[in-house]
């Protein structure tokens, strides 16, 4: 299993938001912080690698008639602890978020890496690649709500230390010291600029890379004599 190549897909080449363009709804409801994406992203992670494990170690069970409703109930199983838990354990964070933990059963990322690999290969690639896509979908999530947080209004990570614990405390930053901000970008207008210019930004980048890697390397002349 060439787990390389599962690191690259779930990070870069078929990012969730970036290159599936899934799971819009928390993109853009909770990246209004850095904070908010990351709290929404790790919670998604958890979610991911844990059904994309359980689903591998069911598949030779489970018939293709019923696989579907097996698997979002196995998925909505999951994000009810992690909903009960970040209840319990980071009630602040849950506070902030609030019903986008339980929509993480709708989801679309989730069933899709399910149905798409999970029940193809066996458990550890199954759950590298949940791994890999979950921490994809919350580098997008952080970025994105970080971008929104330093123009709307010139903090990162704001609160980090109230809604994911005390240990994520040195994330705090003042960007840009005594700025009002820039109200648009903390509201939903902003997220889908952010999200646009990202996208794009992202298909130059890949367009680039491409190029670079089939242009021939020119063979220096053989000196006479």
């Amino acid at each position: 299993m060439n787990y390389a190549r599962i690191t690259k897909d779930g990070l870069w080449d078929n990012n969730i938001v970036f290159a599936q363009i899934l799971g819009m709804c928390p993109t853009m409801a909770v990246t209004g912080s850095a904070t908010n994406g990351l709290g929404m992203g790790l919670a998604t992670t958890a979610v991911l690698v844990a059904s994309n494990a359980m689903v591998s170690m069911v598949r030779n069970v489970v018939t293709p008639d019923v696989r579907i409703p097996v698997y979002i109930v196995l998925i909505a199983t999951l994000v009810t602890l992690v909903d009960v838990s970040l209840n319990a354990w980071a009630h602040d964070l849950y506070k902030v978020l609030g019903l986008y933990i339980a929509l993480i059963v709708a989801n679309c990322a989730v069933l899709g890496r399910a149905e798409a690999y999970a029940q193809k290969v066996g458990m550890l690639p199954a759950a590298m690649d949940g791994l890999m896509m979950g921490l994809g979908f919350t580098f997008a999530l952080t970025l994105i709500g970080g971008i929104r947080e330093v123009i709307g209004g010139g903090t990162l990570f704001a609160n980090a230390h109230l809604l994911l614990g005390p240990a994520f405390a040195f994330l705090e930053t003042t960007v840009i010291p005594d700025y009002r901000g820039y109200l648009l970008f903390i509201l939903p207008p902003g997220g889908f600029l952010v999200l646009g210019f990202l996208l794009a930004g992202k298909r130059i980048l890949d367009k680039r890379l491409a190029q670079r890697r089939v242009t021939p390397v020119a063979t220096p002349e053989p000196v006479a004599g």
